[in-house]
């Protein structure tokens, strides 16, 4: 008989150490999906694939600054609604971690960068100005979860309170407020959970009576200690790893992750032999479009990659793996039912070679790019106090006095990169933890522009509350200057609109520009366009917009050396416009003819294969 409503429950069995659905002992085989991460049209083939392996539930994150991003407007909620929707449909169970901080390697933990405009403000703590903001958007998201409740008919079975509060502070205050807030509006029959790494002051700093203590650890930790770490919490109850790690993250400028199938399923049939349940993050990690990639702060400032890959047994295209048949293997041991098979990966196709051409410099695209007038200031102000987020802030002041020689301009405070021009022509970068000072010379009242990037909040310790911008004087030759014209610049919405506009006849520029460029799909795909990767060989540095949609980081610093385009992208008839922001050197720049970027029909994301290294140089085009 299915339970009605009234009948469905979901909680735990502590005599028995068990979670208990429906007055049955139950065990959770979850694998974490990020509906943000992954594009709308392929949630359904992901899902499918995670079902097949004999995973009975998906674990998902909430962004906050990804639904408000400016205060109290609220944007893309029917996304989450949305995927439970089709999570429900599917036939698996869904776990929520709504925060209201995530961490994730997601920009600034999820949290809104705007909440660093009250200078005095302690994130993640029971100071009023946060909690208050906590308050209102929980107010707006938590009664929207309600209705997807187990007890109420809807999938999910637990929600995260916060996320590894222990890694971070000890502020019982705080998550006894989130506690009695959680509960105010989802009620109390919800079984609310907290998360924390295998260490005892962590565990003890991030629980709290009346949230169920789990814990979290990769394949390179003894089980056993773990969970005798979490017994030190919760005596009796089930045993639950949150977070068990298929793999890692990437950043900029480091070797690709990867971990070896054999350690991950080895490490499952572990965890899955002591009766414990499980979620292992990623399932599949999706991609960090547009600007929503974080960073973490470890000695330096570490920028975390567009692809969100994690080695997971999905790939960032949503492919099977060899690990996930390792750990389809491990999870059949345990469970009863026949699985559905795997369903095959998504056909790529390589769409070839695409001519590009310089449409513009950035400098001279402000009236376009720039939603209000430049703000006036003595000293720099960062992001924050011009009520910006993301992307890109343009400071501009004159030179002093005449420079003849070459003499360093210098911050100790650029978050993260800046380009630097003198009356138009690329001085070079000045960047965080890194190039220092750039040499400029030129006459008194020459025009100085610092195109400056902020290149993903940090998600991870006390460094989240950091600003982004110029957060510190510049000087030149240890005078500091003054006077600036601070400009915020839309990098989102109107770029599509490039194509239709009149293009500046110029050869070639250096430093930050506009390509554009466009293709249609062979007749062979036009019913159903398939995913493919971008390469950008000969490129440096920059943001890609396929018809308007952004692809994300790219840097020829690595390891990631492709972008990952899905078929959803892109138009079955119409042109495919293709927009680049470069920032520093394209292949276009020696005014030679390969000004091109090509489709391949595989990821590079580190090393690149040998069959990809075999194939032919560019093609000259006349």
């Amino acid at each position: 008989m299915i339970p009605t409503h009234q009948q469905r429950s979901f909680g735990i069995d502590y005599d028995k150490n068990t979670f208990v659905k429906d007055g049955q002992p139950f065990r959770y085989i979850s694998g974490s999906m990020h509906y943000a991460r992954v594009p709308r049209p392929s949630w359904q083939d992901r899902l499918r694939k995670i079902r097949s392996t004999g995973v009975n539930t998906v674990q998902t994150y909430v962004p906050w600054n990804y639904h408000e991003r400016t205060i109290s407007t609220y944007s893309n909620l029917e996304d989450l609604n949305d995927f439970i929707a089709l999570v429900n449909q599917t036939g698996l169970l869904i776990i929520v971690r709504p925060g209201p901080y995530i961490c994730a390697e997601w920009d600034m933990g999820g949290l809104p960068a705007w909440l660093l405009k009250t200078p005095s403000i302690r994130l993640r703590s029971s100071d009023t100005d946060y909690v208050a903001a906590v308050d209102r958007w929980m107010a707006v998201l938590l009664p929207m979860i309600y209705p997807w409740l187990y007890q109420n008919g809807g999938p999910i079975i637990a929600v995260q309170v916060e996320n590894e509060y222990g890694s971070y502070g000890c502020d019982a205050n705080y998550l006894r407020h989130l506690l009695h807030l959680f509960r105010l509006h989802l009620g109390n029959d919800v079984l609310l959970f907290t998360s924390d790494e295998p260490k005892l002051k962590s565990l003890q700093c991030g629980s709290l009576q009346g949230l169920y203590s789990t814990i979290n650890f990769g394949s390179d930790t003894n089980a056993t200690e773990a969970f005798l770490l979490q017994r030190k919490m919760e005596n009796k109850g089930p045993l639950v790893n949150s977070e068990f790690y298929t793999g890692w993250l990437d950043y900029w400028g480091h070797k690709h992750s990867t971990k070896a199938s054999s350690m991950i399923a080895h490490a499952l049939d572990t965890i899955l032999s002591t009766g414990a349940s499980v979620n292992m993050y990623m399932f599949e990690g999706g991609t960090n479009f547009g600007y929503w990639s974080g960073a973490d702060y470890k000695t330096t400032f570490l920028p975390v990659t567009t692809s969100y890959d994690y080695d997971a047994p999905l790939s960032e295209a949503g492919d099977p793996t060899d690990k996930l048949f390792a750990i389809r293997d491990v999870i059949r041991k345990y469970i009863d039912e026949p699985l559905d098979p795997v369903p095959p990966p998504a056909l790529k196709y390589p769409y070839g070679f695409v001519p590009m051409r310089l449409y513009n410099e950035v400098i001279e695209l402000l009236h376009f790019l720039a939603p209000y007038p430049p703000v006036r200031s003595k000293y720099p102000i960062d992001f924050e106090q011009m009520n910006q987020s993301h992307g890109f802030l343009l400071y501009q002041t004159s030179l002093p006095k005449a420079f003849e020689l070459h003499t360093p301009l210098k911050s100790s405070g650029i978050h993260d990169r800046a380009y630097v021009a003198l009356n138009g022509t690329f001085q070079g970068v000045l960047e965080r933890d890194g190039v220092g000072a750039v040499n400029v010379c030129g006459p008194k009242g020459a025009r100085l522009d610092l195109l400056v990037e902020n290149m993903g909040r940090i998600g991870f310790g006390h460094q989240i509350h950091e600003h982004k911008g110029i957060v510190s004087n510049v000087t030149l030759g240890g005078e500091i200057l003054n006077r600036w014209f601070i400009t915020s610049l839309d990098m989102e919405v109107p770029l599509p609109e490039l194509h239709d506009m009149d293009r500046k006849p110029l050869p070639h520029s250096t430093g930050p520009a506009f390509y554009t460029g466009s293709f249609t799909l062979p007749r062979s795909v036009f019913t159903s366009p398939r995913d493919t990767f971008l390469r950008l060989q000969g490129w440096t540095k920059g943001f890609v917009w396929i018809n308007g949609g952004n692809l994300g980081r790219y840097w020829s610093l690595g390891p990631q050396q492709t972008l990952y385009v899905p078929g959803s992208f892109l138009s079955p008839f119409l042109p495919n416009n293709v927009t680049i922001l470069e920032l520093e050197h394209s292949p276009c720049s020696s005014g030679t003819t390969r000004c091109l970027v090509r489709f391949i029909d595989q990821p590079i994301l580190g090393v690149a294969s040998q069959a990809l290294l075999d194939q032919p140089s560019l093609p000259e085009i006349h």
